[in-house]
């Protein structure tokens, strides 16, 4: 085979190597989280305790910081590929609400699709008060600091 070819059958050969593929997407996306098994799940049930849902399911991802008989299991699938901006690509959340006795009251089961996209503003918010000055913002303090504390009196 001459030379040409060699290159040119090269080049075709990483040219469709490099096409994207299912198998190749599955690559770039990285798992995040603790969701517990489908069978684990299962075996939970409305009344059962926060012993046997700790014992089963394991610790929770997180508690609810102002209901803390609310524990969530959360896992999502991170989509990153070289400089572009990472996509979720899913996203699993497991709700379990216990009464004060430490029973299980529900069990919920969300998706990406149950969530809303926040769009954050970078606008500034409006502290009430007076609008300090550029001097009085960086002189305002000259002639208040006394080291003594006012022991020299």
């Amino acid at each position: 085979m001459s030379t040409p070819k060699l290159i040119l059958s090269s080049v075709v050969c990483l040219f469709l190597a490099s096409c994207s593929t299912d198998k190749t997407n599955e690559w770039f996306v990285s798992h995040n989280g603790n969701m517990p098994s489908e069978e684990r799940i299962a075996q939970i049930a409305v009344g059962d305790n926060q012993n046997k849902v700790m014992q089963v399911l394991g610790a929770p991802s997180s508690v609810v910081s102002l209901d803390k008989n609310t524990w969530l299991y959360m896992s999502s699938d991170i989509k990153r590929v070289a400089f572009f901006a990472p996509s979720e690509v899913k996203r699993d959340i497991l709700t379990i609400r216990f009464d004060d006795k430490g029973k299980v009251t529900e069990i919920s089961r969300l998706d990406k699709n149950c969530g809303a996209e926040v769009n954050v503003h970078e606008d500034e918010t409006a502290a009430p008060g007076e609008k300090q000055g550029f001097f009085r913002k960086y002189f305002g303090g000259v002639g208040q600091y006394n080291p003594l504390g006012g022991l020299g009196k």
